[in-house]
């Protein structure tokens, strides 16, 4: 006679059952510590700014809770209810909604004054469709890769290495980015390649066509640079920047820097920038961390960084000891994200890259972004109920 299986005894994305356990704490304590210590860093970078065009300082901090709050909701009911197998499901389904709103950027998409459409206007919030497409992109490539672990690491190149592991997934990654490029996002171009050609080289496709579409990649690149002219405009910025205009081109990069170096070892003091009186352009989004910098100087940059490296330290510790291959890449995919907007959003503000529009997670300030960066946070510790380091 068979054995019942337990309540908490679940299918993975290959058919086997896996335990659910609890949450991984570590994980949800340094999210935490990153969520809040955002929320502080936003009302004292915007409370000026706020002030000054919306007449209340706090209006960017009530509307980034609120969204927060929502965000915490959504994300409470994934961990409890959603298993492996339903993000390696929903993957699918998400893959198809982000290609149709990125095909709806381009007809009635908005700028929200950025100069570029990106964004869909649904009156009560505004949606990026290009980080739906990051998020679908992890999903349903980790899916695939583990599905045809088996094709991908044959030794037979065409019909099977070749065309299970550079071909299919190829053409996944290249049709988000295409329909991105189109909107003329360069960070979204340059994590959307990177996250999938990560997957792929943990997914199991072989080093040397790692390294041809790499080489593509890179040549992509350059001809993106060399046939628009706002993207030549941005390089010359970024490696002539001692000769671009200070007032215009170069302002916020110089000033972003001013309030880096102005901070010193211990900074100006909580509350205390003099870069957020109108020096720094809506110092509460992508350059917050100039604020930080000036505010609490290299040690609060210092603190900020660590609770990073912590971040991605964990989310790998998870998908090491995940029970299937999927799940392991989805919380790999996420946290790999997380890692590459950090690094990026950090160069831009140091000039370490041309300047491109890329906010730092969990600390921006954000709408639907925050909610999104909490969600896929959800993932992963719904995800990390099930993974091995539970018995230990």
């Amino acid at each position: 006679m068979d054995q019942p299986v337990a309540e908490n005894t679940v299918s993975t994305s290959r058919g086997e059952k896996a335990i659910r356990g609890s949450v991984d704490i570590p994980m949800l304590l340094i999210t935490a510590a990153l969520v809040l210590f955002g929320c502080v860093m936003i009302y004292s970078a915007s409370s000026v700014y706020a002030e000054h065009y919306h007449n209340d300082s706090t209006y960017f901090i009530v509307r980034h809770l609120v969204f927060l709050l929502l965000a915490v909701a959504f994300t409470a009911v994934a961990v409890r209810f959603c298993t492996p197998k339903f993000w390696a499901d929903f993957g699918i389904a998400l893959y198809g909604i982000s290609i149709l709103m990125l095909l709806a950027v381009l007809v009635i998409g908005v700028d929200l004054g950025s100069g570029a459409k990106r964004w869909l206007d649904f009156k009560i919030f505004t949606v990026q469709p290009s980080e739906i497409a990051k998020l679908a992109l992890v999903l349903v490539l980790s899916r695939y890769m583990a599905d045809h672990q088996k094709q991908i690491r044959s030794v037979y190149r065409f019909g099977g290495s070749f065309k299970y592991g550079v071909v299919f997934p190829g053409l996944m990654i290249g049709t988000l980015l295409g329909l991105v490029a189109l909107e003329k996002h360069i960070s979204g171009l340059m994590i959307i390649g990177l996250l999938g050609i990560s997957i792929m080289f943990l997914g199991g496709t072989k080093f040397r066509w790692i390294f041809a579409i790499l080489g593509t990649v890179a040549l992509a690149g350059t001809l993106l640079i060399l046939l628009f002219p706002y993207a030549q405009a941005r390089v010359d910025t970024w490696i002539h920047i001692d000769q671009a205009d200070p007032r215009g081109a170069a302002w916020q990069t110089l000033q972003g820097l001013m309030a880096i170096g102005s901070g010193g070892l211990f900074g100006t003091g909580l509350g205390k920038s003099n870069q957020k009186f109108g020096y720094v352009s809506q110092p509460q989004n992508d350059f917050i961390f100039t604020i930080i910098c000036e505010e609490l100087g290299f040690f609060g940059a210092l603190l900020v960084i660590g609770l990073f490296a912590l971040f991605i330290w964990r989310g790998f510790y998870i998908a090491r000891h995940t029970e299937d291959t999927c799940s392991s890449l989805i919380v790999f995919g996420l946290t790999f994200k997380v890692a590459l907007q950090v690094a990026m959003n950090i160069a831009v503000v140091t000039n370490s890259m041309p300047n491109t529009g890329i906010s730092l997670p969990f600390i921006s300030y954000g709408g639907t972004s925050l909610l999104l960066q909490v969600f896929e946070v959800g993932i992963i510790l719904s995800i990390s109920r099930y993974a091995t380091h539970q018995k230990i």
